[in-house]
């Protein structure tokens, strides 16, 4: 009986030992998190999203980012890193390209390139002859390590969020590791980027952002939205702004939306002036209270990933104007159709894109 407790007593220490010392990749930096919102007032629980209709996509899955080129096909980046040209129905489906990577966000310029951020590769142009250049892939000697979204301005200048300066995918499992351990440690790195095909330059427009993601020009492109997916909310910030710290009190740039029900992942430019946000996965109350607690994070990252705090499915989509307000909320409960990232609008058709799914979710479009 001795030896059976001794060896419970070391057994007990040696787990102690482990869930407090072993080294994990992360540093968490204390920051205290707003009390959840719930789904009240304009995010009251509904069942809009519900009933989602599906365009079958063959073996790919992940329609992270969906849009419409001029000639009027529907092009969706996918987790393979393939990018996939088709009719807006989904029908005459085709490989475009695989840039060997993963684009999370993309568009096109005026001369009909595709404009794609790869989280692996860096910021990329794809030509209308397939032919993939690289653009940028470090901004004054620093490597770019998770390019995720892209919007191009009517004067060439190319917007991009780098998400994290701490974890880049091809070095951390992954995109959606790689987005974890950021959002874990909070430590701020993301920024916002602007590439100038005039001189072939990098520059750096904002920085401090936990987790850096979606990004959008204003109808008059002087003013950036961007989404800090780990604190809940979404900026609005002079896309004239030169290396500026959001977190400097400045007029150059405001929370536009703050304390969110979610995790908010891409934008996308909608009709009637409206802009679209996906919220990827309802806040969990765990990782909140966590926000606070640096050595519980860390144990957290040290169980085993079936035992992380991981958010349950919840499909969400909303609309707002310029001015920040919500205009249209679209939930599902149920969570079927997996990491809702944002939606792509069409006259008749809303596009919902994910991070996994096996299909591209849509909606008809209501008036």
């Amino acid at each position: 009986m001795k030896k059976t407790g001794w060896t419970l007593i070391i057994a007990m220490l040696t787990l102690a030992a482990y869930l407090i010392l072993w080294p994990v990749p992360v540093e968490p930096v204390r920051w205290q998190a707003p009390v959840a919102p719930g789904y009240t007032g304009v995010h009251a629980v509904n069942n809009k999203l519900a009933g989602i209709q599906l365009i079958d996509l063959g073996d790919e899955a992940g329609p992270e980012h969906v849009a419409l080129s001029r000639d009027g096909k529907l092009y969706a980046a996918m987790a393979s890193g393939t990018i996939l040209c088709m009719n807006p129905d989904g029908t005459a489906q085709e490989a475009f390209v695989n840039t060997g990577g993963r684009v999370l966000g993309f568009d096109f310029d005026a001369a009909g390139n595709l404009i794609a951020a790869d989280a692996i590769k860096g910021l990329l142009s794809i030509g209308p002859d397939r032919a993939i250049t690289v653009l940028a892939d470090q901004v004054n000697g620093d490597p770019i390590r998770y390019a995720n979204a892209v919007a191009v301005a009517a004067d060439g200048k190319i917007y991009f969020s780098d998400a994290s300066t701490r974890f880049a995918p091809a070095h951390w499992g992954g995109t959606f590791a790689a987005s974890i351990l950021d959002i874990m440690e909070q430590s701020s790195t993301g920024r916002v980027l602007e590439y100038d095909p005039a001189g072939k330059k990098v520059r750096i427009v904002a920085k401090g952002f936990s987790f850096a993601n979606g990004i959008a020009l204003s109808q008059d492109e002087k003013t950036l939205f961007v989404n800090e997916t780990g604190r809940y909310r979404v900026w609005k910030i002079a896309a004239r702004a030169d290396n500026f710290d959001i977190t400097q009190n400045s007029g150059q740039a405001a929370v536009l939306l703050d304390n969110l029900p979610g995790y908010p992942d891409n934008l996308m430019r909608g009709l009637d002036g409206k802009i679209w946000l996906g919220l990827a996965k309802p806040r969990n109350p765990v990782i909140d209270a966590m926000s606070d607690k640096p050595l519980l994070r860390k144990i957290t990252l040290r169980l085993p990933r079936a035992l992380w705090p991981i958010p349950k499915a919840y499909g969400h989509v909303i609309a707002f104007s310029e001015d920040g307000k919500v205009i249209a909320d679209l939930q599902d409960p149920a969570g079927a159709y997996p990491e809702t990232t944002a939606v792509t609008e069409t006259h008749d058709r809303l596009y919902i894109q994910s991070l996994h799914a096996k299909g591209l979710g849509w909606l008809v479009r209501n008036e």
